[in-house]
């Protein structure tokens, strides 16, 4: 099979969906929201300021680590 026939596969599959179409929706809106609160809550930029205030920062914390 080749790589045209296998594209063809799946589009026709997804042409063909009623539920799954809706499931699919859900699925990509459950993970947008995921990745959104994950992003706000968890990936905070935590240095901030120039490049030599933020290599002081880090150079503190590596050497004060217990």
């Amino acid at each position: 099979m080749s790589l045209r026939g296998i594209c063809r596969f799946y589009r026709d599959g997804f042409r063909r969906m009623t539920l799954g179409r809706t499931l699919w929706c859900i699925i990509l809106l459950k993970l947008a929201i995921i990745f959104v609160v994950l992003r706000v809550f968890f990936m905070t930029p935590y240095l901030q300021g120039t490049d030599e205030q933020k290599s002081r920062a880090v150079a503190e914390e590596l050497t004060n680590r217990n």
